[in-house]
């Protein structure tokens, strides 16, 4: 069974991925990996050491602790997703490229964000 905070931080690699427009074959390229392996990271069944993190952080454009923001406490049971996997997993499952990609750029224009697509 996989630890909680390994979920957490594959859900938070699946998500910046997403936001990147990125595939797991991007991102295992970058990292000399299998895009399994990717797959493996993003759903917490594998740990990610923690110079794979920085690696990660560095592709994405995002500092180390990212990965770690929103772990709930060890005290409260939050069994409600997170509002920003649901916003994801709603993007995601839209087939429409061109649609993905508008919405994407209306959450961003709403937010007042540019997004840096060609991180390396």
């Amino acid at each position: 069974m996989s630890h909680p905070v390994d979920v957490h931080v594959g859900k938070k690699i699946k998500q910046m991925r997403a936001l990147r427009r990125l595939s797991q074959t991007d991102v295992a390229q970058k990292l000399n990996l299998s895009f399994q392996q990717i797959q493996k990271y993003e759903i917490g069944s594998n740990r990610v050491a923690a110079s794979r993190l920085y690696e990660l952080s560095k592709i994405f454009g995002v500092p180390t602790s990212y990965f770690f923001e929103g772990l709930p406490d060890d005290n409260a049971a939050n069994t409600n997703k997170d509002l920003s996997f649901q916003i994801l997993d709603a993007v995601s499952a839209i087939k429409d490229d061109g649609v993905r990609s508008r919405i994407v750029t209306f959450i961003e224009d709403v937010a007042g964000v540019t997004v840096d697509r060609k991180a390396s």
